[in-house]
C-alpha cells in the first residue's frame, strides 16, 4: 500500500498557551514567545507505531519536519516528493499534498487540525481517502481519528481489510472569531475517509440556541452551591461552562479556560503556564469540563491548556464532568486524548457526569 504522510509541524502549538490556533505567522510567533512546543511529530509517531508492520507500507512524504524526520526514525525507506524551503506555510501543505497525489498514493495520512484539513482538501479534493491524525487546537471536521493511536489502527485496518470509504465533513472555523470567544463555523467541503465509526470522530454538530438551557442552569446552580471554600476551580470552555460562570458571577470566556476561587475570578483565558503558576500557590484544586460538541472529548479538544501536567497536579479524583441530558443522549460515551497515552489509560473506564441539579450519570470513558 502506498501511503502519503504529511505533517503540519506547527499544528497544535497554540493550544497549551491559550492562543486557540496557529493559522498565521504572527500568532505562531506569539505562541513560540509564550513557550509553545511542537507536538505534531510526537503524535505522528504514536499513530505510526499503532499501524502494524511498517515494512508493509510504501511511504511517500515531504522533506524535513513535514514527514521525513519522523519516517527516518521508524521506516526503512521513503520517497520524498516535496521539500519546503523554510518555515512551513499553508502553501507548503498544499504543494506537498499535490505532489503526494501525483505519486499515486492509495491513502493520505496528515497530521494537523481543521486548518490543515482545509489546505489538504484544497489540494486534492476527494481523490483519495484521508486519515487525519489529531494535533490541532480546532478539530471540528469529520476526517480525524479519535486519537493518534486510532489513526494508526485505521490505517492498519485499511491495509488488511480494505475498508470502504465515506464522505466526511471539513469545517471552516474562523480563528480570529474563535480567539475572541465566538464560534463561527461553516461547512467548507468534504473529503473521503475510511469507514469505521469506532475510530473516526463524528462530525461536530455546531448548533445555536438552547433548548436545554434549563438543564445548564440547573447544573450551574448545583455546582455553585457546592463550591468548596479555599479551593481553586479550573473551568474549561463550552456553553455549559458559560452557565456555570454566570452563576458564579464571573466573566467566563466561552472558548477559553478560566480559574475561580472564593468568589473571585483569578484567571481569564489562561494558558498552561498561568494555570501551573496558580497551582503552585494553591492547596486544593478541581477541574470542571464538559464534553465538546458531539465528539464526547473531555480533554484534548479545545482545552489543551488543561495539560497532562495540570491534570496530574490536580488529581483524577478532582475532575468534574458536566453535561446536559440532551448532550449525553447524543454523545453516549466520553473520550480523552490528552497527548499522554499513560494518562489517557488512567482516565479511561467509567466516570460520573453531572447532568442536572444533584443528578449524575455513569458513563464509559474511552
Amino acid at each position: 500500500m502506498k501511503v502519503g504522510l504529511l505533517i503540519n509541524p506547527i499544528a497544535g502549538m497554540g493550544g497549551s498557551v491559550g492562543l486557540k490556533g496557529t493559522d498565521s505567522t504572527e500568532i505562531l510567533e506569539e505562541a513560540i514567545r509564550r513557550g509553545a512546543a511542537p507536538m505534531a511529530a510526537r503524535r505522528t509517531v504514536e499513530a505510526l507505531r499503532s499501524a502494524g508492520d511498517l515494512d508493509a507500507y510504501e511511504f511517500y512524504t515531504a522533506g524535513g519536519g513535514m514527514g521525513e524526520d519522523v519516517l527516518k526514525e521508524l521506516a526503512k525507506g521513503m520517497i520524498i516528493t516535496y521539500t519546503p524551503r523554510g518555515p512551513t506555510t499553508k502553501e507548503d501543505t498544499q504543494r506537498a499534498a499535490r505532489s503526494l497525489m501525483d505519486s499515486g498514493i492509495d491513502v493520505l495520512m496528515f497530521t494537523g487540525g481543521d486548518g490543515t484539513a482545509r489546505d489538504v482538501m484544497d489540494a486534492i479534493g476527494d481523490a483519495v481517502p484521508v486519515i487525519g491524525v489529531p494535533s490541532g487546537v480546532k478539530m471540528h471536521s469529520g476526517v480525524f481519528a479519535n486519537t493518534p493511536r486510532d489513526a494508526g489502527l485505521l490505517l492498519r485496518r485499511l491495509r488488511v481489510e480494505g475498508l470502504p470509504s465515506r464522505m466526511a465533513e471539513v469545517m471552516d472555523i474562523d480563528e480570529a472569531e474563535f480567539r475572541e470567544g465566538r464560534l463561527s463555523a461553516r461547512l467548507y467541503g468534504h473529503m473521503r475517509t475510511p469507514e469505521d465509526p469506532g475510530l473516526i470522530q463524528p462530525f461536530k454538530l455546531v448548533v445555536g440556541g438552547g433548548t436545554d438551557d434549563e438543564h445548564k442552569e440547573a447544573i450551574a446552580r448545583y455546582i455553585a452551591e457546592n463550591v468548596r471554600p479555599g479551593t481553586l476551580y479550573i473551568l474549561g470552555p463550552g456553553t455549559t461552562m458559560g452557565a456555570i460562570g454566570k452563576e458564579l458571577g464571573i466573566d467566563k470566556t466561552l472558548l477559553g479556560v478560566d480559574a475561580f476561587k472564593d468568589g473571585v475570578q483569578v484567571a481569564k483565558d489562561a494558558d498552561e503556564r498561568e494555570l501551573l503558576d496558580l497551582l503552585e500557590k494553591e492547596g486544593g484544586a478541581r477541574i470542571i469540563v464538559t464534553p465538546i460538541g458531539a465528539q464526547g472529548f473531555i480533554f484534548g479538544r479545545g482545552n489543551q491548556q488543561i495539560s497532562p501536567r495540570i491534570i496530574r497536579r490536580v488529581g483524577l479524583r478532582n475532575v468534574i464532568v458536566v453535561a446536559t441530558p440532551m448532550k449525553m443522549r447524543d454523545t453516549k460515551r466520553l473520550r480523552v486524548d490528552t497527548g499522554d497515552p499513560r494518562l489517557d489509560e488512567e482516565l479511561r473506564g467509567y466516570g460520573k457526569v453531572v447532568i442536572g441539579y444533584g443528578r449524575q450519570l455513569v458513563t464509559p470513558i474511552e
